[in-house]
């Protein structure tokens, strides 16, 4: 084998490797959260004699920074035979169904095939509620409420032939963007505490259902993107063109400045399809970090979060923002900030989120449509701290567990050392290229 051969070779396995190693969180695998998923607990609590069952189902987000906002969770299967929903309490389905089969006044509360089951409002009547229940559908992430990454509800359900057994569906679904559900597997049966935990009951049966997320299958385009800036240089480097979208781009509306956006009529089943500000990124959320200042033994950014989106507000939003020097952020100002210790000592990534009630709600393109806050950091007492090569900027910014785009490297803002010698040596260059094109032409003429 020739020496351009074995290279080939070396540069395919490299290739190989780096593709298996470093998989990208669009392919439903995130490796800021590797064990993130939302898990579907089907808890069988009785097996009375009539051949009905009770059972409570509980949706768990255990994913540390994405959570499901509005219109959140509509959870669906499909019946292997003639189940119904006799009676459903913490949760509704969104049609009952054709019950002819069944005569009385007593019917079934579902009689679907596929039923489709929403959270309850937070008004609901007390009698129609159980713990758990009744937020809209909306479920926060682990981090940043560990009571609210739980939904559940209690369904009693039967079948229209009493010969048949009850048997566990199939094809589950969320009903969210991006998330693809398994099939149930058996676990060991959930015990729930009795008597401030003095006492404990068990399930007849548990099964679960595991339900990942893929960024790629909850939008084909980005939804953020970054620009940087900062202290030592003027320049601003704008999010990369046609990040998310371009102006004229089919499907992509935008609204210019001065005009009015247009009105929005907002249903229940879905989230409205993004109406932008006309930039040059055409992306819903901007974040821009700024290297406001340097001390001499600390250093400030400033980070802003623009919502250019005018159909929709995005509450419980979340940055996970990956830097070295997180490792020794000293005060985070107007923000909630929880690092991210998922490989040990590796401390490079963090959690910032809103401040409940004061900026957790980020609102819609406007005055108003912007959260920011600034943070300090303690400069690193080796030789790891340095303003050159873009060292001060991100390595990596997501948005609700969504990756942004971000300028590239070539681009950043330089440092003054680096700026003045980029500076001379563009000099040097033009004024070689201009003394060589005046010899020539000396050539020609004489």
């Amino acid at each position: 084998m020739d020496l351009i051969s074995s290279l080939d070779l070396v540069l395919t396995i490299v290739m190989l490797l780096g593709s298996t190693l470093f998989v990208s969180p669009a392919c439903g695998y995130d490796p800021l959260d590797p064990n993130g998923n939302i898990t579907i607990r089907w808890d069988v609590l009785q097996k009375p004699a009539d051949g009905h069952h009770d059972v409570r189902l509980s949706i768990v987000n255990y994913q540390l920074f994405r959570h499901i906002d509005f219109p959140g969770w509509k959870l669906s299967w499909t019946w292997q035979n003639e189940e119904v929903i006799w009676s459903i309490t913490g949760a509704e389905t969104t049609e009952q169904g054709d019950c002819s089969k069944f005569t009385g006044g007593n019917l079934p509360h579902c009689c679907e095939k596929k039923p489709v089951i929403i959270d309850l409002l937070p008004n609901a009547p007390f009698n129609k509620q159980v713990s758990n229940c009744c937020r809209s559908g909306i479920l926060s992430s682990m981090l940043q409420d560990s009571v609210n990454y739980i939904s559940a509800f209690q369904m009693n359900i039967g079948s229209a032939d009493t010969n048949l057994n009850i048997s566990l569906p199939t094809n589950f679904t969320l009903g969210v963007p991006g998330y693809t559900c398994g099939d149930p597997f058996r676990v060991p049966p959930t015990k729930f505490p009795e008597d401030h935990g003095r006492r404990s009951t068990q399930a007849f049966a548990t099964w679960n259902v595991t339900c990942s997320y893929s960024q790629y299958k909850a939008s084909s385009v980005p939804t953020c993107c970054v620009s940087l800036s900062a202290f030592y240089n003027s320049t601003i480097v704008d999010c990369p063109k046609c990040s998310c979208a371009c102006q004229g781009q089919t499907g992509a509306k935008c609204v210019k400045p001065g005009e009015s956006p247009p009105v929005l009529h907002l249903g229940h089943n879905g989230v409205p399809k993004p109406v932008v500000d006309c930039s040059s990124h055409m992306c819903p959320i901007k974040v821009h970090w700024h290297v406001k200042q340097s001390y001499t033994q600390y250093w400030r950014v400033k980070i802003t979060v623009t919502n250019l989106n005018h159909a929709r507000n995005y509450s419980e939003w979340d940055l996970v923002v990956l830097h070295p020097n997180l490792d020794n952020i000293t005060q985070v100002f107007s923000f909630n900030y929880k690092p991210l210790n998922i490989y040990g000592n590796i401390n490079d990534t963090g959690v910032f989120y809103g401040i409940k009630y004061y900026n957790d709600m980020l609102l819609q393109s406007g005055k108003n449509g912007n959260v920011q806050s600034e943070l300090l950091m303690q400069k690193d007492s080796g030789t790891k701290f340095s303003f050159n090569g873009g060292w001060g900027f991100p390595r990596k910014i997501s948005f609700n567990g969504d990756e942004c785009v971000m300028p590239q490297p070539d681009d950043y803002p330089r440092s003054p050392n680096k700026a003045h010698f980029n500076a001379q040596t563009t000099f040097f260059s033009s004024s070689l290229v201009l003394l060589v094109s005046l010899m020539l032409l000396m050539n020609v003429l004489y």
